[in-house]
């Protein structure tokens, strides 16, 4: 089997779908070309030289014609703008319907949450920012020690509380028991996320590193099984682990941030020669820009990973083939906090193939390249 390294910068999307005014996004949304033009002009040489620029008009980013890798743009065929959705169709699987999302979880949810966790109460159940409904409500969880509980647009029950005054194990238990209430009762979430913080400098600042997400599991099989099946090794890379829940998981390795994930992947190209799916999420630009709206951390996220590129492209076997994509939009230029329904950006490189591949419809194009290039399907 030869071997698929998949990138996906999570959240960099590159323009409106055609319904996503059905999900209450204009047709403005475009969160690669709207950080281009805030920030007059982003700098990826080598984005550039691979035929992102061909791609779309962004701003200082410019066309070529002889460009590195074949390029084009992905359009979503599964209705959502979440993570879970998102990585599902990359890996094959297009979700028939959507996940459910809450302003407030029923009480009768709540009330079986408090009785299996021991928990006492709960605070917040409501849509918010992570980080704003942290600091509104510390004071009150230092004292109660009651968990935090929040969602968003996205279907997310979100449980927060500081590690320093219950253990981070107890919070993952709690996650595990969320889990479950959630598909005993066909509630319809696509993830439960451990959100522990603690106290710096007197404010509440949340633990990227220890962060854990509880996803529902595939509806079926995704390419990470297939791999595994036709007796390859998948090596999973930031919250890929969580996403698919282990499913088709050789080994894996949890990261902190962006500069842990690009590191891992280089050392992945490199050194794990013996698997042939190197998968990797990068989850600074959707959790710490996109729906902080920082542009500007954004940009510079996405220019961090540009200079990446060759460090890959050189380490690569002559037979590799780099995919790097996304998995749906979070516009830091737009209004609000949450995702953007948006068409996803595809490079495409194997030393071999170059040009444009247009508009595809369906991420699940990049299941069906990898499976053609090792060799799983014709």
């Amino acid at each position: 089997m030869k071997r698929a390294i998949i990138v996906v910068i999570d959240s960099m999307g590159i323009g409106a779908m055609p319904d996503s005014l059905e999900f209450g996004d204009e047709p403005c949304v475009n969160t690669l070309c709207n950080i281009a033009e805030k920030s007059n002009g982003i700098y990826l040489p080598e984005f550039e030289k691979l035929g992102l620029g061909n791609i779309k008009d962004i701003k200082g980013v410019k066309k070529t014609d002889t460009p590195l890798a074949q390029y084009g743009i992905m359009k979503e065929i599964s209705k959502g703008k979440d993570t879970t959705t998102g990585h599902f169709e990359l890996s094959g699987l297009i979700l028939e319907h959507p996940f459910k999302t809450y302003v407030n979880f029923p009480n009768e949810l709540i009330e079986k949450f408090i009785k299996e966790t021991n928990c006492g109460g709960i605070l917040g159940n409501i849509p918010a920012s992570g980080t704003k409904i942290i600091e509104e409500l510390n004071e009150e969880h230092q004292k109660t020690k009651f968990p935090i509980i929040y969602t968003s647009a996205d279907s997310v029950f979100q449980i927060a509380l500081d590690v320093d005054i219950i253990p981070l194990e107890t919070l993952y238990e709690w996650c595990k028991i969320a889990r479950k209430l959630l598909d005993e009762g066909n509630y319809g979430v696509s993830r439960v996320i451990a959100r522990p913080y603690r106290i710096v400098d007197n404010k509440p600042q949340r633990i990227g590193a220890l962060r854990h997400d509880y996803s529902v599991l595939p509806p079926d099989k995704t390419l990470l099984d297939k791999v595994v099946d036709f007796g390859g090794k998948v090596y999973a890379i930031g919250k890929i682990k969580d996403i698919f829940s282990n499913c088709g998981v050789s080994e894996y390795k949890p990261t902190g941030g962006n500069f842990e994930g690009l590191e891992e992947t280089l050392f992945a190209i490199k050194n794990k020669t013996d698997f042939n799916l190197i998968f990797t999420n990068l989850v600074d630009t959707d959790m710490l820009y996109g729906h902080r709206r920082d542009v500007e951390g954004y940009k510079n996220a996405i220019e961090q990973i540009d200079s990446y590129i060759p460090k890959f492209i050189n380490a690569m076997n002559k037979d590799d083939m780099l995919i790097i994509t996304a998995d749906h939009g979070c516009d830091p230029t737009y209004k609000g906090s949450d995702h953007t329904r948006e068409m996803v950006p595809l490079i495409v490189y194997d030393g071999i193939h170059t040009g444009n591949l247009g508009e595809i419809t369906g991420f699940t194009y990049v299941a069906n390249i990898c499976s053609k290039h090792m060799g799983i399907t014709e």
